[in-house]
């Protein structure tokens, strides 16, 4: 399968020295949407994740009929047609630039494909993390988040300033029901530049060992909290009343939820416990050497995967 997109040129053009002159910043904010709110960011989930699946399906089926493929603006073009159609009239409803963005999130998934940074473009599930993007027409206002498309002004937990001009604002939902907004800020500056001068620190990644650090005249062992062995009999006694629930039912979406929140939790405290072991080495040397290793392939080992991710320090 091999969709060759064509990608549209940029809307505007900037000097080399312009674009060096700013930087990218995304600051994660947690969201507390009332009821009318959460029906409305439902609706544009629904959307995005419709015309997401309808384009993919159209983009497979038009390479497969012709050898050619559908580049953003030929997506773009049929959203007026499809909103006259009886059956999908509900996606006039949606903001209009919600699903531009998912359009040129599918161009962009294909061309990382075709690049080799990633796997080809999959279809979306209700079931999933949902996410939705809104490009423009977004600012703080009064320590709140405002969203157009008639969300209107969010209730938001905004635990730094937020600085700059906002490029966009990306809303998703976890599976154990909890709102999240990341905002992307373009800020004037240029980014730091590596510097190989200072401490120099050695890290190897193990499973009995967290990690050893060598700095040359010393080694430091930090022992692997194994989290999800800390949580596992807790998982396993939610997942249990979960498998005997009815699919479609409410109780198995309450049972569902408590899943999702024992898994959340477990990846809560790996990455405070991430944070505050980078924060450490960081402030204690100025170089820190990783060993690449395999991940992939290391967690294809049934025997090893459970603790390779459990540690949750290799690179992905």
């Amino acid at each position: 399968m091999n969709c060759n997109f064509e990608l549209l040129p940029p809307l505007y053009s900037s000097s080399k020295e312009e674009v060096n002159a700013m930087r990218h910043q995304a600051i994660k904010v947690r969201l507390y949407p009332t009821t009318e709110q959460k029906q409305i960011l439902a609706q544009h989930f629904g959307c995005s994740r419709f015309w997401w699946n309808y384009a993919l399906n159209l983009c497979i089926e038009t390479y497969k009929a012709t050898g050619k493929s559908l580049n953003q603006s030929a997506l773009n073009s049929m959203l007026p047609k499809l909103k006259k159609e009886e059956g999908t009239t509900w996606l006039s409803e949606c903001y209009s630039q919600v699903l531009q963005a998912t359009t040129l999130n599918l161009v962009t998934a294909y061309k990382n494909f075709f690049e080799g940074r990633a796997r080809y473009p999959r279809f979306k599930a209700k079931k999933n993390r949902q996410s939705i993007q809104y490009p423009q027409s977004t600012k703080i206002v009064d320590a709140c988040l405002k969203l157009p498309g008639r969300v209107g002004i969010i209730k938001a937990k905004l635990h730094r300033p937020i600085e700059g001009k906002i490029k966009t604002v990306t809303v998703s939902t976890t599976p154990s029901g909890k709102y999240y907004a990341s905002v992307l800020v373009e800020l004037e500056g240029d980014n730091q530049s590596p510097n190989s001068e200072g401490k120099v620190a050695g890290i190897d990644l193990g499973l009995k060992d967290f990690a050893i650090v060598n700095d040359g005249l010393k080694t430091s062992k930090f022992a692997n909290p194994k989290h999800l062995a800390k949580h596992e009999r807790n998982l396993k006694r939610k997942q249990q009343k979960l498998a005997k629930k009815q699919k479609g039912s409410k109780s198995r979406d309450k049972a569902r939820k408590l899943v999702a929140r024992v898994h959340e939790r477990i990846s809560n405290v790996r990455q405070d416990y991430l944070h505050k072991l980078s924060g450490q080495l960081v402030d204690d040397n100025q170089v820190i050497v990783v060993e690449s290793l395999n991940t992939k392939g290391m967690v294809s080992n049934h025997k090893l995967a459970k603790a390779i991710s459990d540690g949750e320090v290799l690179p992905r």
